[in-house]
């Protein structure tokens, strides 16, 4: 069945069919548990009535014309966003990776701005901010960089959680314009850093008069426990980008800023054919209503904090098992060892998962997950973690 397509993923040995809510049925009838979600995109779950249904009434209407005219829709879901992020402009684009290279021109552009020939963005190890030339340069995973050198230059790579190493960093590269960084690390291994880390960083980019860019691709979208996770620490970027939960299963990215950085981009700029249209922005207003509407950030939090509790409680004095750590439904389990094979026996037990940064179980369900669903998806998940280090 796909012997004409690239083979650019190791896919398991499934496909899916229909999915409602936080279940999936298989090609034979089989049932399954997502405790994925997509990898963060299905934050309402599968076939929400209300996205589906905005989604059906906007095709059915207007999917595209392009920027070149006025979006009434575009419009109304950058004022949501910005009521919900207090930031004051918004790009929209077609994918995470897309958000970061706008939010990456952004930077760049304003170092120009400030007569610096060669800006450079401060960035960190373990991150990810896309697959695209200048996204996987910024990534620090040399893994996902490997041969597709010459890599894009004008990046500084400090550690991840080290306000120290990004303040020498900034002390001692006057070209430095910008900090991009993951307020929780998604594929880097679901990495919470210190409580003042964010608010660390905004310091120094106000003491350099940088950019503080963060990417909430993961983390945003009331998955934290807040709209967005940099919420946590009281501060606000100057850039963040979004993509994933915004459109629960429709492909939409966004940029947005603030303050100083707002209106650095102007006509001619940054542009997309297909990004902000009619359609991607209908599906995503209706994601962020519903998120509104049922508190949905209250519910990852109150959820993510009874998940990591009863995981710590069952599994943190395992032989084995190094930290459990979360931020909400953002939930990784690290362990002594690779353990991707546990991604095909939770597959057999009914459960998606995945295993990222080559040891960490990561769990990111539903907001819309139930207390049941939860227990079940918490039983499973110790029952194989337990199983997996014994065996």
């Amino acid at each position: 069945m796909a012997d004409h397509l690239m083979t650019t993923y190791a896919r398991l040995p499934v496909t899916f069919t229909h999915g409602e809510g936080v279940w999936l049925w298989d090609t034979e009838g089989r049932k399954y548990l997502d405790a994925l979600g997509g990898i963060a995109v299905c934050a309402l779950g599968h076939a929400h009535p209300a996205v589906s249904s905005a989604i059906c009434d906007q095709a059915g209407k207007l999917m595209h014309t392009s920027n070149l005219y006025g979006i009434g829709i575009q419009a109304e879901l950058a004022d949501a966003l910005c009521r919900v992020s207090g930031l004051e402009r918004v790009f929209f684009s077609n994918s995470g990776a897309e958000a970061n290279e706008a939010a990456i021109k952004l930077a760049r552009l304003y170092g120009h701005q400030k007569n610096i020939t060669v800006p450079h963005i401060i960035v960190t190890e373990g991150s990810f901010h896309g697959r695209t030339l200048s996204t996987l340069s910024a990534t620090g995973n040399r893994k996902i960089q490997a041969g597709f050198e010459p890599l894009v230059q004008g990046f500084l790579r400090a550690p991840y959680d080290d306000l120290e190493a990004v303040a020498r960093i900034a002390d001692s590269h006057p070209d430095a314009v910008a900090v991009l960084v993951e307020p929780v690390t998604g594929e880097g291994g679901i990495r919470v850093p210190s409580a003042d880390y964010l608010n660390g960083l905004r310091e120094i980019c106000d003491k350099h008069d940088m950019l503080l860019m963060l990417d909430e691709i993961q983390s945003g979208m009331c998955r934290t426990g807040k709209w967005f996770a940099h919420q946590h620490n009281g501060i606000k970027p100057d850039v963040m980008t979004l993509a994933k939960s915004l459109g629960n299963g429709m492909p939409i990215g966004a940029c947005l800023a603030g303050g100083k950085a707002a209106e650095i981009f102007k006509p001619g700029n940054h542009g997309s054919t297909f990004g902000g249209n009619p359609l991607a922005c209908r599906a995503a207003l209706a994601v962020v209503e519903t998120m509104e509407q049922a508190d949905l950030a209250q519910r990852a939090g109150q959820l993510g904090d009874s998940m990591l509790a009863t995981l710590k409680s069952a599994l943190q004095d395992v032989k084995g098992v190094i930290e459990i750590r979360g931020k909400g439904l953002m939930i990784g389990i690290e362990l002594d060892r690779p353990c991707a094979e546990l991604v095909q026996q939770a597959l057999a037990k009914g459960l998606l998962l995945n295993v990222t940064a080559n040891n960490v179980i990561r769990l990111l369900p539903a907001l819309i997950t139930s207390d049941a669903e939860a227990e079940q998806i918490t039983a499973t998940v110790i029952e194989l973690t337990r199983q997996f280090l014994t065996q």
